[in-house]
């Protein structure tokens, strides 16, 4: 079910507000009146985003968190309540990354990535559902990146999270339902390459400077992909075509499509100059309150990206039906 609400009354709870898609998320729903609650572990940030979500015409409180830590999501909740009386829909969005091969990870970094990842999310969805459900319904969003669907190479802890919240979200719902709490929803937003500082944010242990991947879509697309989730929710949603094709893709030919993406991500996710190993911002807040992380460049690509993994997409299904003929000839 939708908000009960519109969004004019609404208040909805947001992780990883500092900055990124939280950010954009913040101002698309303060542009609407929403009153936003934000949280995120960059206090001063979240000052700067509370200010401009005013000045947009909403209503905002922030409230410091480190999702990771299930009595400060606890809190978030609970000063929401305070503040405008309920919590009418919940965005599960704070999230790090740590890059490199698998096993050249830190593991105190992997297991911080899952921590903030998806037990982060874990902590977010057990603090929203009662108050979902005492304000008479709402929806939760899990943002949860094309990488609960697929894989790429290089990002094997936010993989593992990523899949997980993807596999948490569905059983939540499933129960949800058959508990008769279906009044609440429980969403997957899936985008493809975001135009966020994630990549300048993120652990590095490649030797070499991090890019996205291109294309690269800018975070307003999935602010409004998640806006439109809290107003008509749906199981899962893309955000970005080249997500939709990918996840295509990996339905196909999984095989392939495993192939060709670790190919692409081997040659497209690292520039030309050398770094020395970071532990970015997995252990410490860096956010700056900015949406963007300067990767404008390569949002031209978009055009040109789509329609190759449009004609990628085209050959792998023309590839798994002749495999499937040749296959049900052998049989008879």
């Amino acid at each position: 079910m939708p908000l009960t609400r519109n969004l004019t009354d609404a208040v909805v709870v947001i992780t990883g507000a500092s900055s990124g898609i939280g950010m954009a998320t913040a101002y698309a729903l303060a542009e609407r009146g929403t009153a936003v609650v934000l949280a995120a572990r960059s206090e001063p940030a979240l000052h700067e985003v509370a200010r401009h979500c005013r000045d947009l015409g909403g209503r905002a409180l922030v409230v410091p968190t480190d999702v990771t830590d299930p009595v400060e999501v606890e809190r978030l909740a609970d000063r929401a309540v305070a503040e405008f009386g309920r919590i009418d829909g919940w965005v599960n969005n704070a999230a790090v990354s740590a890059v490199g091969l698998f096993d050249e990870i830190p593991v105190e970094e992997f297991r911080r990535v899952l921590e903030v990842n998806l037990l982060g999310t874990v902590y977010g969805i057990r603090a929203a559902l009662p108050h979902l459900g005492a304000a008479g319904g709402g929806v939760l969003v899990n943002n949860a990146s094309v990488l609960a669907e697929v894989a790429m190479p290089y990002q094997s802890a936010y993989n593992a999270a990523k899949h997980g919240i993807r596999g948490l979200a569905d059983t939540v719902r499933q129960e949800l339902r058959v508990t008769g709490r279906s009044a609440i929803s429980i969403c997957t937003v899936l985008p493809a390459t975001i135009d966020t500082p994630f990549f300048g944010h993120a652990a590095n242990h490649s030797g070499r400077e991090l890019v996205p991947p291109p294309p690269v879509y800018p975070p307003e697309m999935v602010a409004r992909t998640i806006v439109r989730l809290l107003r008509r929710p749906r199981r899962e949603a893309y955000a970005g075509g080249a997500a939709r094709l990918i996840g295509l893709q990996w339905r196909l030919a999984p095989a392939v499509a495993e192939r060709v993406l670790g190919w692409y991500v081997h040659r497209t996710q690292f520039g030309p100059t050398a770094r020395v190993d970071s532990t970015g911002n997995v252990f410490h807040p860096d956010a700056r309150a900015r949406r963007d992380g300067g990767w404008h460049g390569r949002r031209r690509q978009i055009v040109r990206m789509t329609a190759a993994f449009g004609l990628a997409a085209a050959g792998t299904a023309v590839g798994t039906m002749a495999a499937m003929t040749r296959r049900a000839r052998a049989d008879r």
